[in-house]
């Protein structure tokens, strides 16, 4: 039996601009098909109803996934009054619904209360276990469950536009595991109109902004044009674009060589760093390793076999 392709050695950052109705997972598919890359995945998981920022690694790139997870994002989404689902979004059915519709001034109001450190109910349609079971399992099948408050961060919330009494147009900033559902739910409960998430748009995720966005529409046209596969390439981000928070340390080409061995290497000279922590080390404009700077050493964490 012929043995099965894996793909082709293509590592980077792909800022996705995904569109409505396709789920992160589907995302990632195609993106990895459209490059033969052998090796994708995801920063943060985003709802098919929603659109924008889904960054997506290839390759070498995947290493990184943890640092961009951490990130901030940023969200611009709407509201809609007077009815709440069991989703606490559009694709739901409706469970509540309330007759009183609040003022641009209201909502404004009330926003503070929802920033800073907040304790959040995560949806009850989401991929969080209980006792072994996604949520949203259990909750399609009617069980009965609870899921336990967690502290989230919320840097700002501003109402941008009021187009109309049963709308409101919010952006935010939030740290990571907070709920725009969620806080659209909450929204509604505390201004006593209920409230569901009618649009959602991810305009950030760490690093990566929706001002360099690629959509399908466009990874196509370049698959499809005169360039292929070149063009394709292109449009991806270094490896590193995910590391811009840690500091960089160039190092030779035989410390390298250590590096890549698994071994520590003693960082000497007037260019040697002053500080204990995580770096990335490049040598030749290559990405070589995550380390760990303790004493004048540092000791490999995470090997990036980059071509050089």
């Amino acid at each position: 039996m012929a043995r099965r392709r894996k793909g082709l050695p293509v590592h980077g950052w792909l800022i996705f601009d995904k569109p409505q109705g396709m789920t992160s997972t589907q995302a990632v598919s195609r993106v990895k098909r459209l490059y033969d890359a052998a090796k994708a995945g995801h920063a943060g998981t985003l709802d098919p109803l929603a659109t924008g920022v889904l960054p997506i690694a290839l390759g070498e790139a995947t290493k990184t996934v943890p640092f961009v997870v951490e990130g901030s994002k940023d969200y611009r989404f709407t509201v809609r009054f007077g009815a709440e689902t069991d989703t606490d979004d559009a694709e739901g059915s409706v469970v509540a619904t309330s007759d009183t519709r609040p003022t641009r001034a209201e909502i404004e109001a009330a926003l503070p209360h929802f920033t800073g450190e907040i304790i959040q109910v995560p949806p009850r349609f989401s991929a969080l276990k209980v006792d072994g079971a996604r949520a949203y399992d259990l909750a399609r099948e009617k069980e009965e469950f609870e899921l336990a408050p967690r502290r989230v961060s919320i840097a700002r919330l501003e109402l941008i536009a009021h187009p109309d009494q049963d709308h409101g147009v919010i952006e935010a900033s939030c740290g990571k595991g907070t709920y725009v559902r969620a806080l659209a739910r909450d929204l509604g409960r505390e201004l006593g109109a209920l409230g569901h998430v009618e649009a959602l748009r991810r305009t950030r995720v760490g690093t990566f902004g929706e001002e360099r966005a690629v959509s399908l529409a466009m990874l196509e046209q370049l698959d499809e044009g005169p360039a292929g596969r070149e063009a394709l390439a292109g449009v991806l981000l270094p490896v590193e674009t995910a590391l811009h928070d840690i500091p960089a340390l160039v190092i030779s080409g035989s410390d390298a060589a250590r590096l890549r061995r698994g071994q520590p290497v003693l960082l000497r000279g007037r260019d040697a760093p002053i500080f204990n922590g995580t770096v990335y080390a490049t040598s030749r404009g290559t990405l070589v390793a995550l380390g760990e700077v303790s004493e004048g050493e540092l000791k490999p964490r995470r090997i990036f076999n980059l071509p050089c």
